[in-house]
């Protein structure tokens, strides 16, 4: 069965919950307050169904909103979610303040159908009735009630609560405009802006809501924002009734498990867990009234979206002040973080006096911190406006640069699943670095960026085989993923080559002025002559022609390639006197199994300082093992 969230609008005591009322056969005000006073302070609920034109049922859920002036923030958090409005108006009275104000607030709110009914046609003659009905004519003309426009998305009765005259005809045409409403799309991502919250008896913590997008079912697990809380769905109500699930479009109830009332209030959200994050700043289309004041930047205001009221500072983009009637890109600073995505509406109202000023569209709840250039913006929320699905997800990606975006985070930032998320990302070319996405653009940079890298350091470094792996990300500020998927794509191509953790241009290697060729070889020859009985190497350095710095490269280079070998902090052997010595140790182990100090002294013919350090590296090459005070020779 098809269900559809009908609000209502229109000034204090025009008769609107009167109407729901003799609609549905229930009161909407819930409070004591209101039935004592005769006036809807806060927003109320009730249901019922009609037969669609084209057969079957329609579920029609009421939103009764307060008509009072101080007031409208609860008007406000009923009316977001909404599909269609009936503009209640008088018919004794005519147009009034808050008429205008709802108006304003559901043409700011993009709501596109809906039906003008004209309340307390039983208190006035025909005639009247007439000019009552030419003046709303007038004023609802050229928006989305004017009737004149699309019978099918709006439609004017007059009708009387008190009589039942109009009532019929209002059933109907609220059947043929509901019928037209677009469903919504229960497969999405679920979220249950809260409205009211209690606990009943025997049930426990219960919140209410417009579920918007999405369906939640019985034992499902969701994440409370802002706090970020998980909770699990004990049990689900559709407009009054059990339900195993709730689906988009539905007035919903939901018998919450391990939390109470004071960890939840109006203006929270329940939400798919894992995938969202809430947010203190969020970059929009702001749409100023005509009858607004010139709009500063950095003036505070009241910020609403569904059920969430904050104060918020808004920097405007590109000028100073905005005009009556004008519209702007700006970033909202929230003083409180709240859970809003691209495509939620909004409302504005002035910090003081408390007045409707204007409204619009949610562009980009996850702003990047640094700032960018003016133009850029722009172009950046155009394209998310106006932009296909694959194009907001590319200028996503792109303006990360070679950082890239990761594909966890894309479900949050659109509003779409990841199954979604992954055929966007291929239907618009972009790179993937395992789960991180780059733009070409930016992935070709990334390759420039690390084989200049990679040359500078070379040039720098001339007697350095290569840069280690961790040098060279962080001196290219990549993200590990994309990093690796850059290393391995330029060694693919053979432009770098990967020695260990060393990072070298292809057939690039270590390159020699003449007195360092000069040294390397004096130095090599120093220990190869000297067999086991080796010079201390600041000595052979201390002889060089070269900077102490370049001479202590060229030992590096030499123990990299394994042509000198360090024993010991102070002792640095040439390789082929080391090898001449495991060769005589193991001819030794023919005569004799073991060797002690003092044999090993005699054999090699130096002193302890030497003869120690050597049995270690022995020990350690598992040539020989200590057994007391001899070696075994293995």
């Amino acid at each position: 069965m098809k269900s559809v969230i009908v609000g209502t609008a229109g000034h204090i005591d025009h008769g609107k919950t009167a109407l729901v009322k003799a609609l549905t056969g229930f009161d909407a005000d819930r409070l004591e307050e209101e039935k004592r006073r005769g006036i809807t302070i806060d927003i109320g609920f009730a249901h019922f169904e009609l037969p669609a034109p084209g057969g079957g049922r329609i579920r029609v859920g009421f939103v009764d909103v307060p008509g009072h002036e101080r007031f409208v923030r609860n008007m406000l958090a009923g009316v977001g979610g909404i599909d269609l409005v009936l503009l209640v108006i008088a018919a004794d009275e005519g147009i009034k303040p808050q008429t205008r104000e709802h108006f304003d607030i559901c043409r700011l709110l993009a709501i596109r159908r809906g039906i003008t009914v004209l309340t307390k046609s039983d208190a006035v003659d025909a005639e009247t009735l007439e000019v009552v009905r030419l003046e709303v004519e007038d004023f609802v003309r050229g928006s989305f009630l004017d009737t004149t426009l699309d019978p099918a998305k709006s439609r004017m009765v007059a009708v009387s609560s008190l009589t039942g005259a109009g009532l019929d005809e209002l059933k109907s045409a609220l059947a043929q405009v509901a019928s037209e409403v677009t469903a919504n799309d229960s497969a999405a991502l679920a979220r249950l802006p809260i409205d009211r919250v209690f606990t009943m008896k025997g049930f426990g913590t219960v919140v209410t809501g417009t579920l918007v997008a999405g369906t939640i079912r019985k034992e499902e697990e969701l994440e409370l924002f802002p706090s970020g809380k998980r909770v699990r769905v004990r049990g689900v109500q559709v407009h009054g009734s059990p339900a195993e699930a709730a689906v988009a479009g539905q007035r919903t109830a939901l018998n919450l498990a391990s939390l109470s009332t004071e960890d939840l209030a109006r203006g929270m959200t329940l939400a798919t867990a894992d995938t969202f994050r809430s947010t203190s700043r969020v970059d929009a289309l702001l749409s100023l009234l005509p009858s607004a004041k010139p709009f500063k930047d950095g003036a505070s205001v009241h910020f609403h979206a569904y059920t969430t009221e904050t104060i918020a500072e808004a920097r405007l983009y590109g000028t100073k002040q905005l005009k009556p009637g004008d519209e702007q890109y700006v970033q909202f600073r929230l003083s409180e973080p709240a859970l809003l995505l691209p495509g939620d509406r909004f409302i504005v109202r002035q910090f003081s006096p408390v007045a409707t000023i204007g409204g619009g569209l949610v562009l980009d709840a996850s702003p990047l911190a640094r700032k960018q250039p003016q133009y850029d913006i722009a172009t950046f929320l155009t394209k998310m406006m106006a932009g296909s699905p694959e194009q907001v997800l590319a200028a996503r990606v792109a303006r990360r640069e070679i950082l890239g975006l990761p594909l966890d985070e894309v479900p949050g930032e659109m509003n779409i699943r990841r199954e979604e998320a992954t055929r966007l990302a291929a239907a618009a070319g972009l790179v993937w670095c395992n789960q991180v996405l780059v733009s070409p653009s930016a992935y070709s940079a990334a390759n420039v960026h690390v084989l200049r890298a990679v040359k500078i350091f070379h040039d720098a470094n001339p007697l350095v085989a290569g840069m280690s792996k961790e040098e060279l990300r962080d001196r290219v500020k990549l993200g590990a993923e994309v990093f690796h998927s850059v290393l391995e794509r330029l060694v693919a191509e053979k432009k770098l080559g990967v020695a260990g953790e060393l990072v070298h241009l292809s057939g690039r290697g270590v390159v020699m002025k003449d007195e360092e060729a000069e040294s390397k070889k004096i130095i090599e020859q120093a220990f190869a002559t000297a067999g086991l009985k080796v010079p201390s190497l600041k000595e052979v350095l201390a002889g060089l022609k070269v900077d102490k710095i370049r001479a202590q490269k060229i030992v590096t280079l030499l123990l990299r390639d394994k042509v000198l070998i360090k024993i010991s902090e102070e002792l640095v052997f040439h390789q082929t006197a080391l090898m001449d010595l495991r060769h005589k140790i193991a001819a030794l182990k023919n005569s004799t199994p073991k060797i002690d100090v003092a044999r090993f002294k005699d054999m090699t013919g130096v002193s302890r300082k030497y003869a120690i350090p050597l049995l270690e590296y022995l020990d350690r090459e598992r040539v020989t093992r200590r057994v007391g005070d001899e070696r075994v020779i293995l």
